[in-house]
């Protein structure tokens, strides 16, 4: 065997070794169960995932004063324009997007966090 085929071997025997460990430590699902960013969503706070993703566009208050969000002319949560929104438009604005600018959000971080964001928009950003 030449030398790239052995390296290329060890390499592997390493990774599974690896993916053994991080499954027998439970780190990994090892069901059928999906482990993609949507099954790890709802760990997180809606406020964590608002200030993770959203709060680039739309600020930490809601205002959509950042660089990106000027650029983009992200909505001020916090309007009127966006609060007289229904649940069911302001829910689908977060799962599906809007217009360009705006990705859709549930595939990356699934219905039941979309319906968090929802909920915290509402709460965090509406009239007192």
């Amino acid at each position: 065997m030449d030398r790239i085929t052995k390296l290329f071997g060890i390499a592997v025997l390493a990774g599974g070794a690896v993916l053994a460990f991080t499954l027998a430590s439970g780190t990994l699902q090892a069901s059928g169960a999906a482990a993609g960013p949507a099954a790890a969503a709802p760990q997180q706070s809606a406020e964590d995932v608002y200030l993770d993703k959203c709060a680039v566009c739309h600020a930490k208050d809601g205002s959509g004063n950042t660089a990106k969000g000027r650029k983009v002319k992200a909505k001020d949560l916090r309007s009127a324009e966006v609060q007289k929104m229904s649940d069911k438009d302001l829910t689908d604005a977060i799962a599906n997007g809007k217009g360009k600018d705006m990705d859709g959000f549930k595939d990356e971080l699934g219905m039941p966090m979309v319906n968090q964001l929802e909920a915290y928009v509402r709460t965090q950003f509406g009239k007192k």
